[in-house]
């Protein structure tokens, strides 16, 4: 039989980039001891009060249809919280919702771009980026992130990459996997070049209220002069520890959400009312859960660097904000990939490699800030030796045997 062209384009890539985490698992189903840093989520559940409002919202008969902009009351208490935060008006008409950010990136790409149009992409870039892209018919044009630059995109190398097909920037502040934060600087220098030709903006935001201390946030929603081509997507997913809600929203101009609800209507049909009303809640207010995660994965990842650089010859790249850090893990004399599976399977330690993130960390590896504080001493007390033994360690290379 046979299948549509999108089932190709995005046949290789899914799982291939989570081998080690799907080996992870299974060696601790089996019964191995094994500290597991590769994905990222809260590390703690939402708040009661969350829970609590959707629960109410349900007792009270909120399970109907909605429609493909979303809850009248969500749709305008995300747009006080934006009108808030970024100094211009924003109306409710601005803003569609939709189920997660993933929804929402996705969506926005099918009404923006399709076949014959490239998408410029920070290129080590969240996983599911390429398929995003993929799957609208557009092609990805990856600008590589300079670790000298602290991993932030610069319009220089945008500019460098620009043809005719260009359609659309697809910035991601606070980025993951490496943490960064685009200064406001950043944003006007690449929003001169979407100007100039004509591109559209989308900024994945969704690591907004996880930035550490002392470092400001930027976007391109508050440039008047970017109003008309940015589109922001996020969710309550990482800012309120909820990501099984599966609440997020699109963020744009009016003519970008009266186009894009035909498509959104087509799709879903709305999302749940009584999800709506707790995330209207929830964005109403600063979150609770957040101030606490931004203090233990900044103090997590102090502790990795510290552990790591006076121990090993291995450097951490020291995030901004987020739930990852990256290993530079060079001194080793390994690829990403080769390392990963050698510290799974001789140490017992699960990190991504950093080539399932972009050909850029091919000498990098990701590791989760949300495991818990003795996890991560545990971690380092293996990493450690294990680097020692590597092939490009100055000292003999042993045999670490599997562990136990």
């Amino acid at each position: 039989m046979k299948f549509a062209s999108i089932t190709e384009r995005l046949s290789h890539l899914g799982g291939a980039k989570w081998a080690v985490h799907s080996r992870a698992r299974a060696l601790k189903a089996a019964g191995h001891d094994i500290v597991e840093l590769t994905i990222g989520e809260p590390d703690v559940p939402p708040r009661d009060s969350l829970v609590e409002d959707a629960a109410a919202a349900m007792r009270a008969g909120r399970m109907g249809y909605s429609n493909g902009m979303g809850e009248p009351g969500l749709r305008a208490a995300l747009a006080q919280r934006y009108t808030g935060s970024t100094g211009r008006a924003i109306t409710p008409d601005q803003v569609m919702c939709l189920p997660g950010t993933q929804t929402s990136l996705f969506t926005t790409l099918m009404g923006l771009v399709e076949a014959g149009d490239e998408v410029l992409v920070g290129d080590p870039m969240y996983a599911t980026y390429e398929g995003c892209i993929r799957a609208s018919g557009a092609a990805m044009v990856p600008v590589p992130l300079d670790p000298e630059n602290g991993f932030r995109i610069r319009a220089a190398d945008i500019a460098a990459r620009i043809t005719p097909r260009s359609r659309a920037i697809l910035l991601n502040t606070p980025h993951n996997p490496t943490g960064a934060v685009l200064t406001q600087q950043d944003i006007r220098e690449i929003g001169a070049l979407a100007r100039e030709h004509d591109l559209w903006i989308i900024s994945d935001e969704v690591y907004e209220e996880l930035i550490f201390d002392g470092v400001p946030f930027a976007s391109p929603l508050a440039e008047p002069d970017l109003a008309d081509r940015t589109v922001v997507v996020s969710s309550i997913s990482k800012s309120h520890a909820a990501p099984g809600f599966r609440s997020g929203w699109a963020i744009g101009s009016t003519e970008f959400t009266s186009n894009l609800l035909s498509l959104s209507e087509t799709m879903l049909f709305g999302s749940q009312p009584f999800l709506a009303d707790a995330t209207a809640a929830a964005v109403s207010a600063p979150s609770l859960v957040a101030p606490g995660m931004r203090q233990r994965f900044a103090a997590r990842a102090a502790y990795l660097a510290g552990r790591l650089e006076q121990e090993s010859a291995l450097r951490v790249s020291r995030p901004q904000a987020g739930m990852f850090a990256l290993i530079d893990i060079s001194s080793t004399g390994m690829d990403a990939e080769s390392y990963a599976f050698d510290l799974l399977e001789n140490a017992g330690v699960a990190v991504m490699p950093g080539t399932s993130f972009g050909a850029t960390l091919n000498t990098w590896v990701r590791v989760a800030l949300t495991a818990s504080d003795a996890a991560l001493e545990t971690a380092c007390g293996r990493i450690i030796p294990h680097a020692a033994g590597c092939p490009g360690d100055a000292q003999e290379t042993n045999s670490l045997g599997a562990f136990t």
